[in-house]
């Protein structure tokens, strides 16, 4: 898992420098497809066929604009100056794998957007930092929620991060919000995605006629951040870390907060 670990997270940290100021959303895929059959890697999007979403997922990418909040569907669409992407991938090698997802300012920020990706990277540190073992999966969910709250957010409970492995969605569930001292006891080996994301001023959700597509319910804008975590003796071991996840580039966007 470390091994595709480390190649999400890099391919993520391109896509974050390709994307730009009139880049089209499907060339964001298309590089992204590339890479990953150079690797050899496998898209768990791919005929990706949950309980929601209209047929299989025929891409490889999740990218959500503005107020898309979770599962975007790649189209043709050129980012526009002061847009807020968020860009969710997994892939597996060799049978194990990772999954991450982070948000970036295209061009011009907005204050208020760079405070909202703020606050996903602050909650994911915080989530990750509680992924020790002794401590138990509400500790975890409690991190995060406290970290939305601190920022003024409201925690919408219907998606939140994973058990993940051989496959992409295992048990179990990670809430975004819980209490802590409940839940299942965490023990070394447990491996996890761990995925804070809000909305300016909602916790409600709607769907588009896509059925994939998730936006918040009043058309505020969203972020997401997320990295696979492996529970280790030592504590939280992060699998998916970006290159240059601790530096600022201007106005490209808050950039990752370190996490262990």
């Amino acid at each position: 898992m470390a091994v595709t670990g480390q190649f999400v997270g890099e391919l993520l940290a391109e896509l974050r420098e390709f994307a730009a100021v009139g880049v089209n959303l499907m060339d964001l895929e298309h590089h992204a497809r590339r890479r990953i059959k150079e690797r050899g890697a496998e898209s768990c999007y791919w005929d990706y066929t949950p309980s929601f979403g209209r047929g299989p997922f025929r891409n490889v990418l999740c990218l959500s604009v503005n107020d898309a909040v979770l599962h975007g569907l790649p189209h043709n669409y050129a980012l526009r100056d002061g847009d807020l992407l968020s860009i969710d991938m997994a892939v597996g090698i060799d049978g194990w794998v990772a999954d991450s997802a982070l948000s970036v300012i295209i061009g011009t920020p907005d204050p208020d957007d760079l405070k909202l990706i703020e606050a996903t990277e602050v909650a994911l540190k915080a989530g990750i930092d509680a992924a020790r073992p002794g401590n138990q999966l509400g500790d975890i969910s409690a991190a995060i929620g406290g970290v939305a709250r601190r920022y003024g957010y409201q925690v919408n409970d219907e998606f939140g991060g994973h058990g993940i492995g051989r496959t992409m969605h295992e048990a179990p569930h990670v809430p975004n919000n819980g209490r802590s001292g409940r839940g299942m006891k965490l023990k070394p080996g447990l491996t996890i995605a761990i995925e804070p994301w809000f909305c300016r001023s909602t916790d409600k959700i709607k769907f588009d006629k896509d059925g994939w597509t998730i936006r918040s319910a009043d058309g505020s804008r969203s972020a997401h951040s997320e990295h696979t975590v492996a529970i280790t003796k030592a504590g939280p071991q992060v699998l998916t870390r970006r290159p240059g996840h601790d530096t600022r580039p201007g106005n490209r966007s808050a950039q990752p907060a370190a996490t262990s």
